[in-house]
């Protein structure tokens, strides 16, 4: 009787070696453009040096009329050779050959030659750096961010290559918190915080990262400040606003809040005469928590209806309408509202065209939700610096861009002094 046994389909392969997806796939086109990038980088850099030198390769310069023994007119110094070089861009990594030279000096010594083009122990381009750092902000680690970039640079992208990047970016973080704001012409500030997830003492935790958007005076919005200080407190705002002070912000026009009593007590003791906008959508989500569900839709048309009226005149009417109605319908809806006082109107002291821009947090609060979405994958970052960090990278790579607010061509044109309803 037969016996019928299954075994293991193995794989055909050539030296008895098994193939790996795609590294039998040969493409003419990425082989060509990488020898042309090769001899595109030889060429800058002999370029470069021949500038210095002052006289292309293998040519001599004319002899001059003086002493025997004197050097040519021009020459300043002599070629000695290549070195071989790897270097790694968005390219993939290539082995280029750059040449040797001795300068001479005022004092009749010679000197190593320098290229600025690829300086010495750089292995990497700024590009290859940024495609790193913008990888693992994607919101990924770095091993994964080794795997994603390992066909593209040919398996050169190590673990530790991406801690190296990262370092990088560590170290131009702690630049940006340090530059001056004496030459930045910020006339509108937008102050928020926001809550994300870290590990602190092994266990996941919530912390409050303080951020600060300027709005300059072309209306390009830029991030001045993003800080994790323990939580919403007044003295933590007082710590960011005096750090923004001491490196010369020039005190703002126009402010934009969240409401938040810490943040609104630091302002009072800092620019307590600046006309503050308290955000409406901030009060919105309030005046619901204070309502029923049943009666949330009806709030919220009538809200609205009150908040996008065309005309200062009209906002005011709408808003005696609102608290007339809801004083009878639901008082604490009503208390809510006049709880925000005149600070949720101050919007319609500026030119109409920048209502839609100044009346909420909104440009903070669309940075939260892009930072938060980019960093969903890592579910608990690993340091409450990190996180800080992160949200400044994201911007800083490019990863997040920020537009200009609405209405900024009317920017130089001042509030105007409170409406006053009596007349």
């Amino acid at each position: 009787m037969e016996s019928t046994t299954t075994k293991p389909a193995v794989p055909h392969s050539g030296d008895g070696a098994s193939t790996q997806l795609f590294e039998d796939w040969f493409d003419p086109i990425e082989s060509a453009v990488r020898n042309q990038v090769r001899q595109f980088i030889e060429g800058v850099i002999e370029a470069e040096l021949e500038e210095a030198l002052s006289r292309p390769r293998y040519c001599r310069a004319a002899k001059t009329a003086g002493e025997p023994g004197e050097r040519p007119a021009g020459l300043r110094g002599h070629r000695h050779g290549h070195r071989s070089r790897s270097l790694m861009g968005t390219f993939g990594p290539v082995e280029i050959r750059v040449p040797r030279a001795r300068l001479d000096t005022p004092d009749g010594k010679t000197t190593e030659w320098k290229s600025r083009v690829l300086p010495a122990y750089q292995r990497r381009t700024k590009a290859a750096d940024a495609l790193i750092a913008g990888a693992y902000l994607s919101g990924t680690n770095t091993r994964r961010v080794r795997r994603a970039l390992a066909t593209l640079f040919r398996g050169s992208v190590s673990k530790d290559t991406v801690s190296r990047v990262w370092r990088k970016v560590e170290s131009d973080w702690k630049a940006w918190n340090t530059r001056s704001l004496a030459d930045e012409p910020i006339v509108r500030l937008i102050l928020d915080g926001t809550v994300v997830r870290v590990r602190l003492d092994r266990k996941a935790t919530l912390i409050s990262l303080l951020v600060v958007l300027g709005v300059r005076d072309d209306g390009q919005k830029v991030l001045l400040a993003v800080k994790n200080l323990g939580g919403e407190t007044k003295e933590s705002w007082r710590t960011v606003l005096d750090d923004l002070i001491k490196r010369g912000l020039r005190k703002p026009e126009f402010l934009i809040v969240d409401g938040g009593s810490g943040l609104d007590a630091a302002l009072a003791t800092i620019w307590n005469d600046v006309p503050t906008q308290r955000c409406t959508v901030h009060k919105h989500r309030n005046l619901l928590a204070h309502a029923p569900e049943r009666l949330r839709d009806e709030i919220t048309a009538d809200y609205n209806d009150m908040i996008y009226a065309g005309t200062p005149q009209e906002v005011e009417k709408r808003r005696t309408a609102f608290l007339r109605k809801w004083r009878v319908r639901h008082s604490p809806v009503a208390d809510s509202l006049e709880e925000a006082g005149d600070r949720l109107f101050t919007f319609t002291r500026l030119p109409p065209g920048q209502w839609k821009s100044a009346r909420t947090t909104n440009a903070i609060e669309r940075l939260h939700e892009e930072f938060k979405r980019r960093i969903k994958t890592q579910t608990v970052l690993p340091s409450s610096d990190t996180a800080a960090m992160l949200f400044w990278a994201l911007l800083a790579s490019g990863q997040i861009i920020m537009r200009k607010v609405d209405g900024w061509q009317t920017l130089p044109t001042k509030p105007d002094q409170p409406l006053d309803v009596a007349a």
